[in-house]
């Protein structure tokens, strides 16, 4: 079978572990690597196996007609840029969550690739895996009942640097569009299923949303929390930290029973086993507890890359639509407005509501 072939975008961290998926793919390979410096691209191909072909710029490898898709690794306020530019060039894009700096950068990301007739998702890579499928499973059996209250967290420690990415404001530091983004869209994608429980039900964006912060001596949220409210009478709480680690975990509450995630954003990083613990409570008696569990052979970044190459041919993710990704910025926007947090690239978007 012929495989997808890849450019990506950056050398960092996360670049790396895309890359490493990618190695195990079916329906992909890593044709080349851009980054600033062509020295950095040739360390980053040297170090996989695939010997991908180094570019010391990111319009080299755009130009270059062999590749097919690009996942966009970049820090966040240069995900537009890159991602409109790669759209522009043919290429199908993976981008990296947040998908933009606002709701406004979504958008202009979104109608690069409608007119271009390419492929774009928001690489929300637990979207992908088997177990949101079972968590999604279980609300639309009926087997919680009716949904009435999410609880999701994503936190932990960051060593203080005021220039680094996640404190610096004109990086778009802070908890919230960096891990914030994934608590919302957890929260908006139980509210759309639980509404209507069929597969691919759309995303609920919230009614009402409050929130509170504690902004760091860059001007960040360190520390943010938020109470989403949708129309069906669900209510989200939802917190996030670059300061304090969080258990990292969600929770979903119903009327005849509720479940527990421990690890809903990474499942199964590797392969093996996640577990959902289902809990059915009667009164007067301990609860029932079922443990759920799921073998997976294939890697987190695997399961994202083949998702990615079994759908380029429609456009858009199933699994993560683009009215999804354009309603979750539009939900991010409103929490930092909640909390009187603004970016240098909100200067120059139009109001989104």
């Amino acid at each position: 079978m012929r495989k997808l072939q890849w450019g990506i975008l950056s050398t960092g961290r996360i670049a790396t572990q895309f890359a490493n998926g990618l190695a195990q793919s079916q329906t992909g390979e890593l044709a080349a690597v851009a980054s600033r410096t062509l020295d950095a691209a040739k360390a980053f191909a040297e170090a996989h196996a695939s010997l991908p072909r180094p570019f010391g710029s990111y319009d080299e490898l755009l130009a270059h007609p062999a590749i097919e898709a690009v996942y966009v690794a970049t820090p966040h306020p240069m995900h537009r840029e890159w991602a409109v530019a790669a759209a522009n060039a043919g290429k199908h894009v993976l981008c990296e969550k947040p998908i933009g700096m606002n709701a406004h950068e979504a958008a202009a990301m979104i109608e690069a690739a409608r007119s271009n007739g390419v492929f774009l998702m928001e690489a929300f890579m637990y979207r992908c895996h088997p177990q949101t499928e079972r968590v999604l499973g279980l609300i639309r059996s009926g087997a919680l009942g009716t949904i009435e209250l999410v609880q999701a967290s994503f936190g932990f420690q960051a060593a203080y640097d005021q220039k680094g990415r996640l404190f610096n404001p004109e990086l778009g530091g802070g908890g919230i569009l960096d891990i914030g983004c994934y608590p919302v869209s957890f929260a908006r994608l139980i509210a759309g299923t639980a509404a209507e429980p069929r597969p691919n039900a759309p995303a609920q964006n919230p009614d009402r949303l409050s929130a509170t912060a504690q902004l760091g001596q860059t001007g960040v949220d360190e520390l943010a929390t938020a109470t989403l409210e949708f129309e069906s009478g669900l209510v989200a709480q939802l917190s996030c930290s670059i300061r304090q680690f969080h258990d990292n975990r969600a929770r979903v509450f119903g009327s005849e029973g509720w479940i527990d995630i421990p690890w809903p954003w990474a499942p199964a990083k590797f392969g093996g086993t996640s577990t959902i613990h289902l809990h059915r409570p009667v009164r007067g008696e301990p609860d029932t507890v079922e443990d759920l569990t799921l073998e997976t052979a294939e890697s987190l970044y695997q399961i994202e890359a083949d998702h990615v190459a079994n759908h380029v041919s429609q456009q858009q993710s199933p699994a993560m639509p683009w009215d999804d990704t354009l309603g979750n910025m539009q939900t991010l926007d409103r929490w930092r407005e909640a909390i009187g947090l603004r970016f240098p690239a909100d200067d120059s978007a139009p109001a989104t509501r």
